[in-house]
């Protein structure tokens, strides 16, 4: 499948820059103002209807991508040389290569922008991206089309928020055409896809929680990627991203951003989370290499309690699947806080968290070797040892706990233990454990940040799960 490519420019209007050449490369080229263009470059085609159903075939193919040689993994280093040099006194150091312009940066010695993937890492990055854009669109689509506006209505959502989230599954189209674009013909194509809810409040809190693993996924290999000029274009679309989570927990009566900075988490702890919910590709599809880990589920999972407020949850199994453990919610009962006429309202507090530090959370975890994903294709797989951690990712944070192991995975597949929740802040007067968040089992407690957070995959027994901490 072949299609036309075009970038915009805000110069005199909508300035077409270039067209895609096959490979997948976009030349920025700006055109004089006399060839403006009055209508948009096409978007991406994809089936206006799927079916939602498990997968019932034979895979023909198991495992993710490899390459011929894979190398035994990689450790952690030193700091690189030059890192502490530069002496941030606030005075230049170097002469400036024009007025105003101080001396370094990346792409910025005038050199034409060129939009593709410069290596393995960029291709897989991106393509993990354009599955979680498709899958997006195809949530927000079929949650408008399986529940009617009086079910929206029982639920607090009024037909404007139904526009709202019609308009969001536009916004994937254009996100999904612009990563497409970059990546050229072999770019993943919509596949099909079987989702757990079954009420409104569940398809609320369920796009609620991947718009959060979409937007953290990006985050998470964002600064790692080779292509700065496809980081620019990926960082313009998921911002957008960001606001539709936001909206999504407004929509549910959660305060929209409790959290003082955005977590960013590996590509294999993004597809361990989206890879369950996808049915079946074409025979064609663009495959991943990343890894899918066997699933968590978080038996006690916190949830909003009533109309316009929070609480710490009930009993336990509250959940309707693992991975992102969406809370059940009866049919008719109205878990966000608005009153039909404008959306959920906002919750006054940002402080009014859904969980509390010395929380008893209550874990259960599957042993590998189960398929997931596309076609059954992918196998999930481990290269940790026992059961020993449970890690928290959550703003700058990554944070260790003791887990309490009831039952290991030995003799039954499944593994059943639990953990408390930390009481720690990012910085003074912000709770680290905050927002929608992720946890995952792990054997030991390595020491990472932010930018090195990936190492932790060698480490990672089961998960991640998405943790409603407030």
């Amino acid at each position: 499948m072949m299609w036309n490519s075009f970038l915009f420019l805000s110069v005199l209007g909508a300035v077409p820059l270039s067209s895609a050449i096959p490979n997948g490369i976009v030349i920025a080229r700006q055109t004089s103002a006399s060839s403006v263009s009055v209508s948009g470059p096409p978007l991406r085609s994809h089936p206006s209807s799927q079916s939602h159903t498990p997968f019932s075939g034979t895979p023909s193919t198991t495992g993710a991508l490899t390459a011929s040689s894979i190398g035994s993994g990689i450790s952690s280093a030193g700091v690189p040389p030059g890192a502490t040099t530069y002496p941030s006194d606030g005075k230049l150091h170097n002469a400036e290569p024009a007025p105003y312009v101080p001396a370094g940066g990346v792409g910025t010695n005038g050199s034409t922008p060129v939009y593709n993937a410069r290596s393995d890492f960029d291709y897989e990055s991106l393509a993990l991206a354009l599955y979680q854009e498709w899958i997006e669109l195809d949530l927000f689509q079929d949650g408008l089309k399986r529940f009617s506006a009086s079910d929206f209505q029982a639920a607090g959502l009024s037909s404007a928020d139904r526009d709202l989230i019609a308009f969001m599954a536009e916004q994937e189209v254009g996100h999904a055409t612009m990563i497409s674009n970059i990546l050229g013909a072999q770019a993943p194509q919509q596949c099909s896809y079987n989702y757990p809810y079954t009420n409104v409040n569940e398809f609320i809190d369920f796009c609620q929680k991947v718009t959060r693993f979409g937007e953290a996924g990006v985050y998470g290999f964002l600064a790692h990627l080779d292509s700065r000029e496809a980081a620019t274009l990926l960082t313009q679309s998921i911002t957008t991203e960001a606001r539709q989570q936001l909206i999504f927990r407004q929509f549910e009566g959660l305060f929209p951003m409790p959290e003082w900075f955005e977590v960013g988490i590996p590509q294999s702890w993004a597809w361990t989370l989206l890879a369950p919910y996808i049915s079946s590709c074409p025979s064609n599809q663009t495959r991943l290499v990343w890894q899918n880990f066997p699933a968590l589920r978080i038996l006690n999972q916190p949830s909003v309690s009533s109309a316009g407020s929070t609480g710490n949850s009930s009993g336990l199994n509250n959940t309707i699947s693992p991975g992102t453990n969406v809370v059940k919610s009866p049919n008719g009962s109205n878990s966000s806080s608005g009153s039909g006429s404008g959306g959920g309202a906002l919750v006054t507090s940002e402080t009014a968290a859904l969980s509390f530090p010395g929380r008893q959370v209550a874990l259960q975890w599957e042993s590998a070797g189960k398929a997931v994903g596309p076609n059954d294709s992918y196998i999930t797989t481990t290269q940790a040892k026992s059961a020993k951690y449970v890690v928290w990712v959550s703003q700058l944070n990554v944070t260790y706990t003791p887990l309490r192991v009831l039952n290991n995975t030995n003799s039954t597949g499944l593994g059943y233990g639990y953990t408390i929740q930390p009481n720690l802040e990012t910085y003074q007067g912000n709770p680290a454990i905050n927002g929608t968040m992720f946890i995952a089992i792990t054997d030991s407690n390595p020491v990472l940040t932010p930018f090195n957070l990936s190492l932790i995959n060698p480490h990672v027994v089961a998960g991640p799960a998405i943790y409603q901490a407030g």
